[in-house]
């Protein structure tokens, strides 16, 4: 593929943008600067250098972000922060999207892609994927709380009963909670359902992966293929009593391409 044409492939802009970064000599590709736009180059497994930062070309992006508190999940957000603005330009020019959506009040695991299949299969209801959180209560939970979280409560705006498809104590007034639906504010309603309110929230996984822990509030990493295959391997069945943190591909630096 013609070099110019890779570049936009990843989001570093147009076409004609993409022809002057390689005019300007600010384009290395494996290591070496390239001069010709029109130069050919087998994409598997390319590294590109744009600027002096390395990026490995990706035929589609799949993304973990650890979501801080007080983001927008919007590309025109209207009191706080967006969440893209955490990315480097060309994830944004590639066409990220959130899947699914963390309220501005909530933390912990978002994933984004380029991939629409990806979004739909994360987002779908039919799918069943399950989303676990962590949260604080203003009051203590007792096993009845507990009980009817698992059984089903009814919700205003809602014609069946919600469930849990998990639920376990961490402490008096702290929950792991997951369900598969993608309702607004389901969480939150749940719990007032049963007579309680979440004081905080944050979601910890996604089918079956788990939210690294090295992973800071305000940084993203690539999803790799066995990130892929734990996320999809967990299904509805993404526990919430007994989370594993199992490996995960290594972070790589944040670029700052921009």
């Amino acid at each position: 593929m013609e070099l110019a044409r890779l570049l936009q492939s990843q989001g570093f802009g147009s076409r004609a943008e993409c022809r002057a970064l390689v005019a300007n000599g600010r384009v290395s590709v494996d290591g070496r600067r390239c001069a010709d736009w029109a130069e050919q180059f087998e994409a598997a497994g390319l590294v590109l250098s744009v600027d002096g930062v390395c990026w490995r070309h990706r035929r589609a992006a799949y993304l973990a972000l650890h979501k801080p508190f007080g983001y927008e999940c919007s590309h025109r957000p209207q009191h706080h922060p967006s969440v893209y603005s955490l990315l480097p330009l060309p994830l944004i020019r590639r066409g990220v999207e959130a899947v699914g959506r963390l309220d501005a009040d909530t933390s912990g695991l978002l994933l984004l892609s380029d991939d629409g299949a990806f979004v739909h299969r994360y987002t779908s209801p039919r799918k069943r994927v399950a989303k676990v959180y962590e949260l604080r209560t203003r009051h203590v939970v007792d096993d009845a709380q507990v009980a009817a979280l698992l059984a089903g409560v009814t919700l205003r705006d809602e014609a069946l009963a919600v469930a849990a498809v998990g639920c376990q104590r961490l402490d008096e007034r702290r929950l792991r909670l997951s369900v598969t639906l993608g309702r607004y504010h389901l969480v939150k309603r749940m719990l007032a359902a049963v007579g309680n309110r979440v004081e905080s929230l944050h979601r910890v996984a996604i089918g079956g992966f788990v939210l690294p822990p090295e992973l800071r509030a305000g940084e993203w990493m690539w999803l790799e293929a066995a990130d892929l295959e734990r996320l999809a391997a967990g299904g509805s069945a993404a526990t919430a009593d007994g989370l594993q943190h199992g490996g995960h591909a290594a972070m790589e630096g944040k670029p700052g391409w921009s």
